[in-house]
């Protein structure tokens, strides 16, 4: 009886060493290097300059006021975010039409039926500053300026970078956040462990025969795919894999389908630890 009960003790103990290193093995993190420098700024519909105008004093205001601070603490500090509700979309009456795609924490997602995030906590404040009803479209990032573009939305706003391809589609208003690309891979994954800066990352992916995940129409898919406009070369080795939102990519890579995650580091850095929680 001894014999089969130090028997189980060994194989219990096994069991919760296997665990634990099934638990560390499903860990990710984020490589603490900026890829790339960008811009993010508001898409307007070209057809509405007032509205532009208004837009860039806003942006000027609430930057110059402590609002945008007090916004971005609400995601970066020790603020609570604010839930945004969308009223119903009423020709009738007079209203401001967001169009977004709410996978992008801390910019933009969803809670229940509620809008939270960035910028839709300064979308709010817009339409109040306008004296509007809000409505927020929610809908596939890679279709958020096309619908400015075809004038069923007023304004994109959705962590959009600055990028001239988009402005055949919109007019942008002045930036109001400056971005980075950063890559995400497992917590045991020591490929980058001795880079120092972009060009040592990119050293490697340049004979990387792996998967990279991407938010379609992000600026994660032009980096690695390559991007004339952007003046990104690309990287001709990796297979590049889309996905909705950031977060699919992310639960890909936890998953073991994909060696490498590049997505907008304020994004990176939430999703990281939302995955990280549930581990």
């Amino acid at each position: 009886m001894k014999k089969l009960m130090a028997v189980l003790m060994v194989f219990a103990l096994a069991m919760g060493l296997m665990a634990c290193g099934s638990k560390a093995s499903k860990q990710v993190k984020v490589i603490d290097i900026d890829l790339t420098s960008e811009e993010y700024a508001f898409g307007v519909d070209k057809t509405q300059p007032e509205l532009l105008e208004k837009v860039n004093a806003f942006i000027a205001e609430i930057k110059g006021n402590g609002k945008f601070d007090e916004i971005c603490n609400h995601y970066f500090g020790d603020g609570t975010p604010v839930a945004v509700e969308s009223k119903d979309f009423d020709e009738s009456k007079d209203q401001l039409v967001v169009a977004t795609n709410a996978a992008f924490e801390p910019f933009e997602y969803m809670e229940g039926n509620k809008y939270l995030g960035i910028d839709m906590e300064i979308a709010a404040a817009l339409a109040e500053y306008l004296g509007k009803e809000l409505v927020i479209s929610n809908m596939d990032f890679d279709a958020v300026c096309l619908s400015v573009g075809q004038q069923k939305c007023d304004i994109a706003m959705a962590g959009l970078t600055v990028k001239p391809d988009r402005e055949e589609y919109v007019t942008f208003t002045t930036s109001y956040y400056n971005a980075s690309q950063k890559i995400v891979v497992m917590s045991d994954d020591k490929t980058f462990d001795e880079c120092k800066s972009a060009a040592d990352v990119e050293s490697i992916l340049a004979t990387s025969k792996e998967k990279a995940g991407v938010q379609n129409g992000t600026t994660g898919q032009f980096y690695v795919q390559g991007d004339a406009d952007w003046g990104f070369d690309g990287f001709s080795g990796i297979t590049c894999v889309g996905y909705k939102n950031g977060s699919l990519a992310m639960q890909d890579l936890v998953n073991g389908n994909l060696k490498y995650v590049i997505i907008d580091s304020a994004p990176a850095k939430c999703i990281s630890e939302a995955i990280n929680k549930l581990q």
